[in-house]
């Protein structure tokens, strides 16, 4: 699956975001940031435990992936000030060198998969 499919439009920054939410209790910017610190790391872990859960079925069910998420947050970090190569965020989201979960992991897509990918790519 080429790397290039990984650009959804993205999202506001939720840390820079000044606006108040509606929903749920009255939180501090902290707790915010903190609640949605924990509630990625336990995405993470989720993710890890369910390496036979391929990226492309994630595209093709949800449009986002493991690299998805590893590119924003290396946008949050370059907005924050902090520079990470695509190989550094990708080693955090995949807890390990991206080449090396490809090799315990990723297992070649089927017609059906690419197709379903293909009829539900964003077009650019």
């Amino acid at each position: 699956m080429p790397d290039d499919i990984h650009t959804p439009a993205p999202a506001p920054a939720r840390a820079s975001d000044p606006a108040p939410t509606t929903a749920g209790p009255d939180l501090t910017p902290e707790q915010r940031t903190a609640f949605e610190a924990a509630a990625f790391r336990r995405l993470l872990a989720h993710l890890d435990a369910r390496s036979d859960v391929q990226n492309i079925d994630l595209m093709n069910l949800a449009g986002f992936c493991r690299n998805c998420l590893s590119n924003w947050y290396r946008d949050a970090a370059e907005a924050g000030g902090q520079t990470l190569t695509k190989e550094q965020s990708r080693e955090i989201v995949y807890g390990m060198p991206y080449e090396d979960w490809r090799r315990k992991h990723q297992r070649d897509a089927s017609p059906e998969q690419q197709s379903a990918f293909e009829s539900s790519r964003p077009k650019a």
